[in-house]
């Protein structure tokens, strides 16, 4: 951002005579409160349109404009004239610095590492002038070769964004749900929980080669002709297999069902 801000240039000398007064006032003085809240009140623009050319980032413009006009107040306070090119060439960088700090350290719903939130405002100002340029949207290529980074970087400021701003699980959807009442589903797997359990100390029973079986059907999907070629048997061979694993199986669960039914009556 240019530091001489000439479209600032119509503020420009009535503060600069303003400025020169409040300097030259003694910090008792009683006019100098009045003559300190007219320079704030003339340098005002500044602060506005700073705030203005951060909008539609996320962040309510009321919140930038009170960011911007409390950082002005500091450079009035703190701006000496006769140093520098002049107050606007001194106050520009100073409250658009605060803007960005501001969006750096407190416009975040998660705590995002510094490098990737100045990236993220990069790429936020990159993206449009870029897509001007070369008549299309720009690539994560296009993007790393302009900002002078690599491709990952460049992902990495894009994967950021979704932490800027978090939605709360209270907001309403277009159906009136909450937006929480809307996450998640039943786990149908819980219902074998139990099941799993009990097959863990009965499969150990088995064979090594019937548990590889039961492990390709049941845990790769694979069908009995491809477990063949995989364990070097015939199809049918491991059709009886697994069909022996499965009875044998079957049996000592009913077999575990009846002693717990037992354990349980006495």
């Amino acid at each position: 951002m240019s530091t001489t801000a000439p479209i600032f240039r119509p503020v420009e000398d009535r503060l600069h005579e303003l400025l020169e007064r409040l300097h030259a006032l003694p910090a008792d003085d009683p006019d100098r409160r009045a003559v300190r809240e007219e320079v704030i009140s003339v340098a005002l623009p500044i602060a506005d349109r700073l705030a203005r050319r951060f909008a539609h980032r996320g962040e309510p413009v009321e919140d930038l404009v009170q960011v911007a006009r409390l950082a002005l107040v500091r450079c009035v306070d703190g701006y000496e004239p006769g140093r520098g090119p002049g107050f606007t060439a001194y106050a520009v960088p100073c409250v658009a610095g605060e803007l960005k700090r501001y969006f750096r350290d407190r416009a975040w719903s998660m705590r995002v590492p510094r490098r990737l939130q100045e990236t993220r405002l990069e790429l936020n100002q990159t993206v449009g002038l870029l897509g001007q340029r070369l008549g299309r949207t720009p690539t994560v290529a296009d993007l790393a070769r302009h900002l002078g980074i690599s491709e990952n970087e460049v992902r990495d400021g894009q994967n950021c964004a979704a932490a800027y701003r978090a939605v709360s699980l209270q907001a309403s959807m277009d159906s009136g749900v909450e937006l929480g009442d809307s996450l998640g589903a039943e786990d149908h797997a819980l219902d074998v929980v139990e099941t799993r359990e009990t097959l863990r100390p009965l499969l150990a029973r088995l064979s090594g080669r019937e548990r590889l079986i039961l492990a390709l059907r049941f845990g790769e999907d694979l069908t009995q002709s491809e477990i063949a070629d995989r364990v070097a048997l015939s199809q049918m061979h491991v059709s009886r297999l697994l069909r022996r694993a499965l009875d044998q199986l079957h049996v000592w669960m009913e077999d575990e069902e009846a002693s717990d039914l037992n354990t349980s009556a006495n």
